[in-house]
């Protein structure tokens, strides 16, 4: 009776271990993403109905759709996102976060669903660098723990000042107190559309590719996560792209 017991409890155990993630999170209803909203047209808030919308949020959707659940998404500073996945206050990262080997060691990432690169905005009255090299001396804003901050802290004699949101950044280098703001190219052509005092003084000058974490152990949730992305590249993935990306 005694081993039956122990065999019994070692099978339960072994079912909660398999169960994963996604039994917990179809269990609960709905898909915890987290996200930093001031990532246009990647993530932002509709100023109209004042909700987080966008193309990462758009295949949030879909990956909540995939487990027939709701979708609940979360504003936080982007270097809190890695912090709060791993102390499991959401369920994954949909951020327009780029894929580094120093991320892969404590997440893991789906396939890569978008090609990004960086690029310096200033303002039009201003200098026109063309590479990094060209901002030595020069105060440079980013959003802390970005790759434009890898990058820009890469090269000796930038003045790196650091903000949680890119919004911050842009008003820094509207008032003239930086003299440029290095991010991704996407984001980087939607504020300058809403801002004509700037400009995008480069071309693009790296190139990274965007990815979904999840924490290493829900390998059942990151399979989910890349069938949706598997499926969306054959056809809705370009409907997204053109709806995103176009205006």
């Amino acid at each position: 009776m005694r081993k039956f017991l122990v065999i019994l409890l070692a099978v339960i155990i072994s079912g909660m271990i398999l169960a994963g993630i996604v039994d917990e999170i179809k269990k609960r209803g709905y898909l915890v993403v987290g996200t930093e909203a001031t990532f246009p047209p990647f993530e932002f808030v509709d100023e109209k109905t004042k909700e987080i919308v966008g193309f990462d949020i758009d295949i949030a959707r879909e990956i909540a759709k995939a487990l027939g659940v709701k979708l609940k998404v979360e504003d936080i500073a982007f270097d809190g996102l890695i912090p709060s996945l791993l102390t499991k206050k959401i369920d994954l990262i949909a951020a327009a976060m780029t894929i580094t080997p120093e991320r892969a060691k404590v997440v893991s990432f789906s396939d890569p669903y978008f090609t990004a690169g960086q690029v310096i905005v200033v303002r039009k009255d201003s200098f026109m660098p063309k590479a990094f090299e060209e901002l030595v001396g020069k105060k440079v804003a980013v959003q802390l723990g970005t790759t434009g901050d890898l990058e820009v802290s890469k090269v000796e004699g930038i003045e790196v000042v650091r903000f949680t949101r890119y919004t911050e950044a842009f008003l820094e280098l509207q008032n003239g107190r930086v003299d440029a703001v290095v991010l991704d190219f996407a984001p980087a052509q939607a504020y300058v559309k809403m801002n004509p005092g700037l400009v995008i003084s480069s071309g693009i000058l790296s190139q990274e590719e965007y990815g979904i974490a999840v924490r290493k152990e829900d390998k059942d949730l990151l399979e989910v996560v890349n069938t949706v992305l598997r499926n969306l590249k054959k056809s809705p993935y370009d409907i997204l792209v053109e709806k995103w990306f176009s205006k």
